[in-house]
């Protein structure tokens, strides 16, 4: 196999890794806040209290990371049916988006706490989650920028 070849059987790597790696920042993210806020439930009802809904936000809030990996995975196959195949952008832009919505979780998970035992300061809450958004979207709007540059 010449090297050329070597290289082509990998032409999906890129695609396939920054779906995959954002998907499991979102899955671990989901299960931080997840667990956190079942556990924040269960307090509640432990103490005859309402449990607040609310704490679904947090639980979802990591999902959002996935559609950018998604979204950039289209943008590298377009770029691999052109022959430049993009793996680091791949791997290193699905590794960025993916730690944001684990560190997203996180931040979740301790909100769902402090709303639970002190049922305030949901908006501050809010406001966290989105700054740590925030660096997701700046990865996937400056990558989809490069990407055109790089494969053009």
């Amino acid at each position: 196999m010449d090297h050329i070849g070597a290289l082509v059987q990998f032409k999906d790597l890129g695609l396939a890794s920054v779906l995959g790696l954002s998907a499991i920042g979102s899955a671990l993210g989901v299960g931080a806040a997840g667990m956190a806020s079942v556990g924040a439930w269960k307090k509640c009802y432990v103490q005859n209290k309402m449990a607040p809904f609310l704490l679904i936000v947090f639980i979802g809030a990591p999902l959002s990371q996935t559609i950018y990996g998604m979204i950039l995975m289209n943008k590298i196959a377009e770029a691999a049916v052109g022959g430049t195949y993009l793996w680091s952008v791949g791997i290193f832009g699905g590794m960025a988006i993916g730690m944001s919505a684990f560190l997203q979780g996180k931040i979740g998970a301790c909100g769902a706490d402090a709303l639970t035992e002190t049922g305030k300061g949901f908006t501050n809450y809010l406001i966290a989650l989105g700054v740590i958004e925030t660096v997701a979207l700046f990865v996937m709007v400056f990558l989809l920028g490069t990407i055109g540059v790089l494969a053009g």
